[in-house]
């Protein structure tokens, strides 16, 4: 377990804009169940880190490959929504160029549902921005 009271690495793609509150996350390389575990034992430290709840932006147009099943999607989007749950509701945004990539954030964003985490898919920029209410250059890398 880690200490509250010290800040986690961030894993490799992960930025924070404090002003905007809102964490960015850009996977390279291949998208597998360890990248995946990483990013969300860093995301929920910040989670309980921090005083205020933040927005989410995964892009996810420079990974090469997903190595994941639905299983394992399945128990990290249950975890997570179980997790999250009675704190305030957050937007985690996707940026979407791939089936596979979609496919797998369709089944985080349905077992999501009806939880504070508001999950969506995005093919546009412009989409995601307008949705998380920031510039569109925020999100573009």
């Amino acid at each position: 377990m880690i200490s509250q009271d010290k800040e986690m690495q961030r894993p490799p793609g992960v930025s924070f804009d404090e002003e905007r509150r809102l964490m960015i996350f850009r996977p390279r390389g291949i998208f597998d169940a360890k990248m995946v575990a990483e990013v969300v034992q860093f995301l929920e430290n910040e989670e309980d880190r921090l005083d205020q709840p933040f927005n989410r932006f995964t892009d996810t147009s420079k990974m090469d490959a997903v190595d994941l099943d639905e299983r394992f999607i399945y128990r990290i989007a249950l975890h997570r929504r179980r997790f999250y749950d009675g704190r305030p509701p957050v937007k985690s945004a996707f940026y979407v160029t791939s089936s596979a990539a979609g496919h797998y954030i369709r089944i985080h964003a349905v077992v999501t549902e009806h939880s504070p985490l508001k999950v969506k898919m995005f093919r546009e920029f412009d989409n995601a921005a307008e949705w998380l209410d920031v510039p569109r250059s925020v999100l573009e890398e």
